[in-house]
Parts: C-alpha cells; sequence; structure tokens
C-alpha cells in the first residue's frame, strides 16, 4: 500500500461509511489517486465467456453503483468491472444509516437497498465509458415493483447495447422476497425472460447469475443446472451473507448482508460444490472476502475462471486490485501453471 492511500484511508475510516465512500469516488474523479493502469501478463490474460481481460481480477458490483467513476476505475489495474445495481427506477434505498464498517472483522455489512439513479441516467454515462476493458452491469429490480422479472429485462434491454455483460441479481438480502426468485420456477421463468431480451440486442452480450451463500447443497445443484440449462454465459458466487458467525464488532447484529473477510470460507465452499454441480459447462466467477493473491488464487483452484473483489479496497484501497494481480501471477507461476484457465478447479477437492 502506498503512503498516500494509507493516509487516504486514515481519514476515511473516521468519517461515516457512507460519506466516506462517496468521498473515495470523488476522489478517484479528481484525480490524486494514484493508479496503477493496466495490470497484465501472457500468464494472467485470460478469456471469460468469450471476453478478453488483462486479467481475471474484477471489480464487484456496489462500489459504483451509478457508473459515475468508470473512467478512473478502468486504470485502476482490474481486469474487469461491474458497476450497479440498477433499477427501472431511480430509488434511495433503505433508511440511513444502512452502511457499518467492522474493521476487527476486516468486513462490513451493508442494507443500501438498490439505491440508485435508474437505469436511464445510468444508460447514458454507460454510453460514455471506456473501452479498455470489459464493463458489465448488475440488474435489480425496483422495491415497489409488482413484476420483478420485468424490471430485470427492462433494465437490459435499456442499458445491454452500452456493456459488454449483464449480471441477474437475485441475491441481495436487502429488497424484500428478492431471494425467493432462487426458487426453481420462479429462476427458470426470470432467466427465460431476460435471456429473451438478450437475444433481441443489436449484439447480445454474456448474461451472468448471482446467487447468495446461503444456499443448502441441493439448491446449490439446483441452480447450477437451472443456469446451464438456460444458456446464461456464467454464475457469479457469491452475494453477501445473512450469517454472523464468528464476528466481533458491536454492529454485528446489524441487519443487512456481510461482505469481507468472515465471508470468504463460506462463498468458497459454494463455489467448489458449484463447480462440482456444474462440471465445467459454465464459467463461474468468485467473489466473497478476497483481501489477498493467496485467497483470489484460492478462489480460482476452487473452480473460478475469474474473480471480483470489493470489500477488501476498504482496507487496502483502491492498488489492491494491481497487488493482487501481481501476486496471482507470481503463485501461478510457481505452481507451473502457465494459464489461469490450468489452475481452474485444480484445488476443487479441498472445499468439498
Amino acid at each position: 500500500m502506498t503512503l498516500i492511500e494509507r493516509a487516504g484511508l486514515a481519514i476515511l475510516h473516521r468519517l461515516d461509511p457512507e460519506i466516506a465512500h462517496g468521498l473515495s469516488l470523488r476522489a478517484l474523479n479528481s484525480g490524486v489517486v494514484p493508479l496503477p493502469g493496466e495490470v497484465t501478463s501472457p500468464r494472467l490474460a485470460c478469456t471469460l465467456a468469450g471476453m478478453r481481460l488483462a486479467n481475471p481480477v474484477g471489480l464487484a458490483a456496489g462500489f459504483d453503483k451509478n457508473a459515475t467513476a468508470l473512467g478512473p476505475l478502468s486504470r485502476a489495474g482490474f481486469g474487469f468491472m461491474e458497476v450497479g445495481a440498477a433499477t427501472p427506477l431511480p430509488q434511495p434505498g433503505n433508511p440511513k444509516p444502512r452502511l457499518f464498517r467492522l474493521t476487527e472483522d476486516r468486513a462490513a455489512i451493508n442494507r443500501f437497498g438498490f439505491n440508485n439513479d435508474g437505469m436511464e441516467a445510468i444508460a447514458t454515462r454507460l454510453a460514455k465509458r471506456p473501452r479498455t476493458l470489459p464493463i458489465g452491469l448488475n440488474l435489480g429490480a425496483n422495491k415497489t415493483s409488482t413484476d420483478r422479472a420485468a424490471d430485470f429485462a427492462n433494465v437490459l434491454a435499456t442499458c445491454g447495447p452500452h456493456v459488454d455483460f449483464a449480471t441477474v441479481n437475485v441475491s441481495s438480502p436487502n429488497t424484500e422476497k428478492l431471494r425467493d426468485l432462487q426458487g426453481a420456477a420462479a429462476l427458470t421463468a426470470l432467466l427465460a425472460r431476460v435471456m429473451e431480451v438478450r437475444e433481441a440486442l443489436v449484439t447480445p452480450i454474456p448474461v451472468f447469475l448471482k446467487i447468495a451463500p446461503d444456499l443448502t447443497l441441493d439448491e446449490i445443484a439446483e441452480i447450477g443446472g437451472i443456469a446451464v440449462a438456460a444458456e446464461l454465459a456464467g454464475i457469479i458466487a457469491t452475494n453477501t451473507t445473512l450469517s454472523r458467525d464468528g464476528l466481533k464488532n458491536a454492529s454485528r447484529s446489524e441487519m443487512g448482508g456481510l461482505s469481507g473477510a468472515p465471508l470468504f470460507e463460506k462463498s468458497t465452499r459454494v463455489l467448489a460444490h458449484l463447480s462440482l454441480a456444474t462440471k465445467g459447462q459454465i464459467p463461474l466467477i468468485g467473489v466473497g472476502g478476497i483481501g489477498s493473491a493467496e485467497q483470489a488464487y484460492a478462489k480460482i483452484r476452487a473452480g473460478a475462471s475469474a474473480v471480483q473483489l470489493y470489500t477488501a479496497m476498504v482496507y487496502e484501497g483502491i492498488g489492491i486490485a494491481g497487488r493482487i494481480a501481481e501476486g496471482l501471477d507470481a503463485l501461478l507461476a510457481r505452481d507451473g501453471f502457465e494459464t489461469v484457465a490450468a489452475a481452474c478447479g485444480s484445488g476443487r477437492a479441498d472445499w468439498l
């Protein structure tokens, strides 16, 4: 971590977490934050659902909800990035406070509730996006919607022409009954509707599904089968958890989704079981608790073709993406893997 990053984080951690989040986006846009640019090597360069990545380390949805910092984030060392979630209509989200920093646990709890500027405003920004790396959008549904499947489809129809991939997010715990859409019948119908819109785009894009970590083994296998049958481009495993096991911070009882270090083992086990269930028929993206190159490598060896992170930036700064990519390159070389794909799933048995 650079001295500038260390000083910036020290200041931000004295502020309310949501205010600090907003200031970090403003700092990125101001140009005062040092950014490494593209981080790549012959070993790191890879493909994900047909998209060429400089490296397999991505930015997870939620950091840039409204696609307001696309330029600087595209120079922050990520191989790909995901913004949003976007809903058809703008919505303020849940009442504040709704973001809690659990410093002792290297974690965060949020109950934002899909606060965003709405698909029209986000589409306008995405239309002006940089083209130096794949950028995707997390699709969401309005809290007051009477047809959430239609919401996902409408956001894709509006924003799809401006992104490289889209993610169906049925796994946020902060919109009432949203996770019910992970049930077999509801999920099958939802994905059919989304894929119909995808096929109607001038350039059809990969569609991913983001799942929760709080699933049984039977549910994981069922969702994997549905995703393969729907011809999705991949599955993102996982979103935040409702579990609070082993937390130390006084905010541990706050309602919302837990992200960060405590999620690592739980999400990686889901990833490994999903890899086993899908038998390599569909790429997986590992997310949840990644804070080091070793953890990114563990996700890949558990079955991920690529990874995403977010909460670790709260504690390690924006430069963590480049540092993890460089460390991952060294770990692959150490173990004799010439590509990311060669390492994918090589350690899956350790997590089953």
